[in-house]
């Protein structure tokens, strides 16, 4: 049982703050003589309010505010948004940004920008993406895209239940939904397809949609056709493990391919091949990396390379790793570089000066286009304020800072960088 507290939080430390007390005896209460019955109710008092507050967890306090972290940098790159997941049920996602012209860091950058927006961003961020002068954040379990201009400011949303990854082609969002709620059990006869929803970027609006397979996830277009990874997660045992084919031209499911089970993530290189995450089953079967040829029609190459989360920059993957066994009840912790063109695991280390010991949950990946550097969060404890580390091509730390609860994914901002 822990004393309910309130914690501000500003630069890179947590200053726990009491709550106030009056003038006279503890808590704000008044000097008591004594009278049997004042101090018998006071007493019962006392332990009532204990009883609330020892049961509660600390309260986090996230205030905007803004934090010099290095020199300023000049490319055509000018920041990057940081999305911030937060706990379910915790309705607190929030939102960074990093301004390379001033070497600054904002932390809750939308509560500064939409103070009128009283609930904030929602619950659960879970991607974030730029087209044209439109940012788009999907927030999971609010059921909704958040739509704002480039500076976080506030135009709209889409409403999507269950959402979870968006995509950009010819003047439409590709969304992929989960259909269904999330359900308070997971016991295998979940039978809710998902979808892909076509959002109109000029009126957001849903103009269509797509069935798809089981609770699908990160999605990617090649040519004219729209790549689906479809999980099942809501089904254990009883995976998913097919990647859906969708024609943009009819926006209808072509093909289902058979990959591998509890699909996750799905990204394109240049010469269109599709790597294709699987999660595995925690237990026996691996997370693996798998790579489709799309023009050919069939899977080129295997890695036993486990994935929690990617970054494509030119021809390398960048790969960190925090897999959970329910065999060896622990996880494994990896920083990974795979060469697309060669399609070998090139480093297991991009990471080189020792620092990744400082990391305790690696979240989030990201590789600035134009520099190299390269961006790893870590969540910590899932609770607490998570942390954004900052390293060189050569994989030395340059600089870290604090950041949201669950700091996951980015966005950059700058002349055409989302087409990189």
């Amino acid at each position: 049982m822990h004393n309910s507290q309130f914690t501000i939080h500003n630069d890179s430390q947590a200053v726990p703050l009491p709550f106030p007390k009056g003038e006279g005896q503890g808590w704000g209460l008044q000097p008591m003589h004594n009278s049997p019955f004042i101090l018998r109710n006071v007493t019962t008092l006392l332990v009532l309010l204990l009883a609330l507050v020892s049961c509660r967890e600390e309260v986090e306090i996230f205030i905007p505010e803004e934090v010099e972290v290095t020199q300023p940098e000049y490319t055509s790159v000018t920041g990057f948004y940081l999305l911030n997941e937060a706990n379910m049920s915790s309705n607190s996602a929030s939102l960074d940004y990093y301004d390379y012209a001033r070497g600054r860091y904002m932390r809750n950058i939308y509560a500064i920008r939409n103070p009128h927006v009283v609930k904030d961003l929602g619950d659960v961020g879970n991607d974030i993406g730029i087209y044209g002068s439109k940012m788009y954040a999907v927030i999971n379990c609010s059921n909704k895209v958040e739509v704002m201009d480039l500076r976080a400011r506030r135009i709209g949303q889409v409403d999507v239940p269950n959402c979870r990854y968006i995509k950009f082609h010819g003047g439409y969002a590709y969304l992929t939904s989960y259909a269904g709620p999330v359900p308070t059990t997971v016991d295998g006869t979940y039978k809710q397809y998902g979808y892909v929803a076509k959002i109109d970027t000029a009126t957001l609006q849903v103009v269509d949609t797509c069935v798809v397979g089981f609770q699908p996830d990160q999605l990617d277009i090649v040519g004219d056709k729209i790549y689906v990874a479809n999980s099942g997660g809501y089904m254990v045992p009883n995976y998913e493990n097919t990647l859906s084919v969708i024609d943009l031209a009819t926006f209808k499911q072509v093909e289902r391919i058979p990959i591998a089970i509890n699909l996750n993530l799905c990204q394109a290189d240049r010469r269109g091949i599709l790597w294709v995450t699987s999660r595995g089953d925690y237990g026996n079967a691996q997370s693996k990396l798998f790579a489709y040829d799309t023009r050919k029609h069939r899977l080129v190459k295997t890695l036993d390379v486990q994935v929690s989360n990617m970054w494509m920059d030119g021809d390398s993957l960048y790969i960190i790793s925090n897999e959970w066994s329910n065999v060896t009840m622990s996880s494994v912790r990896g920083y990974a570089i795979v060469n697309t063109l060669t399609m070998e695991q090139v480093s297991d280390h991009f990471i080189t000066d020792g620092t990744e010991e400082q990391i305790t949950l690696p979240y989030g990946v990201a590789v600035n286009p134009i520099t190299k550097d390269i961006y790893v969060t870590d969540a910590k404890d899932y609770v607490h304020p998570g942390r954004l580390y900052c390293y060189g091509r050569d994989g030395v730390l340059k600089w870290d800072v604090l950041a949201g609860n669950i700091p996951a994914h980015f966005v950059f901002v700058g002349d055409n960088v989302n087409e990189h």
